[in-house]
């Protein structure tokens, strides 16, 4: 009975140590494969520098995941989610119009307000998609976090901002595909 155990235990054990492998070969290669893209430099001192510094990254991510091992799954339904960031950027893009109109107008005219916005997302991945995606809207931060709503500061605050903000938690809620 032991030796089943003890052989079951050792399986795990091995297949977890075969997940970390994996995840520091793959993390290395789309570190190594940014690292490129972005460089755009392929002379050898440079590849040197770009290979040790993923080196360090990879090693120091290891490490920090056998210090604290804090691990959570991301359940976010994939199509759903690509839309809402077409969907997001395009808001970002009408909001940064109209702060821009408001601080190249003469007047300035700014309404500024603190106010509570109730969030509805079953996981707190969702609730921060949904806080940073209010801070990301030019004119608007998410000040505090509360259970069940955000407080949020906007620099033009209209009787339109609720339901704006009810769109956006409606849409990062169908986006949150897990449970907390």
């Amino acid at each position: 009975m032991s030796t089943e155990t003890d052989r079951s235990d050792s399986g795990e054990i091995a297949a977890t140590k075969r997940g970390h492998r994996v995840r520091t070969i793959g993390t290395t290669i789309l570190l190594a494969a940014l690292w490129l893209l972005m460089s755009g430099l392929y002379k050898p001192m440079i590849l040197g520098f770009g290979a040790a510094s993923v080196l360090l990254v990879v090693c120091v991510a290891r490490r920090m995941d056998a210090v604290d091992g804090d691990q959570f799954a991301i359940r976010l339904k994939p199509i759903p989610f690509l839309a809402y960031m077409l969907w997001l950027l395009v808001e970002i893009a009408k909001s940064n119009w109209a702060v821009t109109k408001i601080i190249l107008s003469p007047k300035m005219p700014i309404r500024q307000h603190l106010f509570d916005v109730p969030c509805s997302q079953e996981t707190e991945l969702g609730q921060v998609i949904f806080a940073n995606s209010i801070t990301l809207t030019p004119g608007t931060i998410s000040v505090e976090t509360e259970e069940g709503h955000f407080q949020v500061h906007a620099l033009d605050y209209g009787d339109d901002d609720m339901d704006a903000l009810a769109d956006m938690d409606a849409r990062v809620s169908a986006v949150d595909g897990g449970r907390a």
